[in-house]
């Protein structure tokens, strides 16, 4: 006897995003993956062979000198700059390949914030909501609570033109966060910030990654990579030079340099440290 099955496709698409959430819960899957990605301009090599793995529900930290090539990495991440060789893939999804299937699963938050400045703060949040299709009420619902986190509801209904800088970087962290992506790639997201506004914005990354959500960021702030990222990944000149824990590059310092991890009396190496010995031999 034969039988035949015939699948739709939104059956097929439906049954690949239930293999990929399970891949994701049991580790199976790299929620980031590159290989050899390799980006030229001219003759000037901007990031040189970037092979790197971030699991699912992680907080990974991407640190560099100025010029390193973080933000070219993530332009080429989220689709926003072509590759000169290499691949990447989100969520499984190809980012050149698959470019539409990857870009609706990513959230990006550059560092110099572009907004409608004609719009209210909330207008503006709404219209990246539609975009998504998110459903009205649980945007609302969800705005709110991002808002009130953030401080920012009593000036939610104000034209974006009169906002400081800080309160720029907020509406639209609020519009990145609104559609709960499996992947928030961040560009430096405290730079700007009071002190306690950063310290929500961390709050915020933590429970979205216990909640399945991967966070890629960058900052220059060390102390905020050491104290919120479960890894990091050390970029010098193009090239990636270092990842893996604050233990683990702590015990390569001691492997490579023969000095022991305490270089203090109470105090151990920090990440600053290890930052500025990597950056400085490369």
């Amino acid at each position: 006897m034969r039988i035949t099955v015939i699948a739709s496709v939104g059956t097929i698409i439906g049954f690949r995003l239930g293999l990929d959430i399970f891949a994701e819960h049991h580790g199976f899957l790299k929620m980031i993956k590159t290989l050899g990605l390799t980006k030229y301009f001219g003759k000037l090599s901007a990031v040189d062979a970037l092979t790197l793995d971030v699991e699912a529900g992680e907080i990974f930290g991407f640190l560099g000198p100025n010029g390193a090539g973080k933000t070219t990495t993530i332009n080429m991440l989220t689709g926003l700059l072509r590759p000169t060789s290499g691949t990447a893939t989100l969520g499984g999804y190809d980012i050149q390949k698959q470019s539409l299937q990857a870009k609706a699963i990513l959230g990006l938050m550059p560092d110099t914030p572009q907004l409608y400045e004609a719009l209210s703060g909330r207008q503006f949040v709404r219209m990246i909501a539609d975009l998504y299709e998110v459903p009205p009420e649980k945007a609302e619902n969800e705005m709110g609570v991002l808002l009130e986190q953030l401080e920012l509801t009593d000036a939610a209904d104000d034209q974006i033109k009169g906002y400081s800088y800080g309160m720029q970087k907020k509406i639209l962290l609020i519009s990145v966060l609104v559609h709960h992506p499996r992947i928030l790639f961040l560009d430096e997201p405290t730079s700007g910030l009071d002190p306690r506004s950063a310290r929500t914005v961390r709050e915020i990354l933590r429970e979205r990654c216990e909640q399945g959500s991967t966070v890629f960021m960058t900052t220059h702030i060390l102390e905020i990579a050491e104290r919120v990222c479960d890894r990091v990944g050390i970029i010098s000149k193009g090239r990636l030079i270092a990842v893996g824990t604050l233990t683990e590059l702590q015990q390569r310092e001691q492997d490579c340099y023969g000095r022991p991890v305490d270089v203090g009396q109470d105090r151990t190496e920090t990440l600053e440290d290890i930052f500025l010995d990597l950056t400085a031999d490369f």
